[in-house]
């Protein structure tokens, strides 16, 4: 069995997928929805298939880049779940975790977090039997965003609603309700996870936020 959370944005998404593959998940979207429901949707879970932490496989987390608060109290949950356990940790790219969600089969796949201000954190990827980085994951002014994406593309995450849609004509847009924790399963399970999950201990999980002055010094 493995967990998964995913707390990158205002969706707060934990998911079990249970040793006979069947997928289970625990979703809200919102502001501020993270510290009340990271513990109470792990012990949902934990009630529902009568499983204790030490009888997981794996957990998977979403560590960024992302919001502060989410990321920050997912981690803290983890950290203290996985006390004194020998369950393997795995820290996952939340934008190559996006991009597992995209529904395209060719073109590229564009993964974005709304950075406030004018910028979105961006990382692009193509899929081809496995998932490759076409770029690097970077701060990026909306404007200049645009012009790298072309028809056939597809764009997924957050901060969509603030795209020009005159501009994004036959491309595939995906928004936040398509943020779910069931796609880092998919990502572990592709033949080169272990580019995007970084195996680690709870003590040393270390989310990567993204702060005001990466905004700032991207211009």
């Amino acid at each position: 069995m493995i967990l998964a959370y995913e707390t990158s944005t205002n969706v707060c998404s934990v998911s079990l997928l249970d040793s006979g593959g069947r997928i289970t998940e625990r979703r809200i979207q919102g502001r501020g929805v993270h510290s009340d429901n990271v513990f109470l949707f792990t012990q949902d879970l934990m009630n529902d298939f009568n499983f204790k932490m030490t009888d997981l496989d794996a957990v998977l987390v979403s560590n960024g880049p992302g919001s502060y608060t989410g990321l920050r109290i997912a981690a803290s949950a983890i950290k203290g779940l996985l006390f004194g356990t020998e369950v393997s940790l795995y820290a996952v790219n939340t934008l190559a975790s996006f991009a597992m969600n995209s529904v395209i089969k060719e073109g590229i796949i564009h993964s974005i977090i709304d950075a406030r201000r004018t910028h979105v954190y961006h990382q692009s990827f193509e899929f081809k039997k496995k998932l490759i980085p076409t770029s690097e994951a970077k701060i990026i002014e909306i404007d200049e965003f645009l012009k790298i994406v072309e028809p056939k593309d597809s764009i997924i995450g957050t901060g969509t609603d603030r795209l020009d849609s005159d501009l994004l004509k036959g491309i595939s847009v995906l928004d936040e309700r398509n943020i779910s924790a069931n796609s880092l399963f998919k990502l572990y399970q592709l033949q080169n996870f272990k580019e995007f999950c970084l195996k680690t201990k709870p003590e040393e999980l270390n989310p990567n936020y993204i702060s005001s002055s990466q905004v700032n010094n991207s211009n």
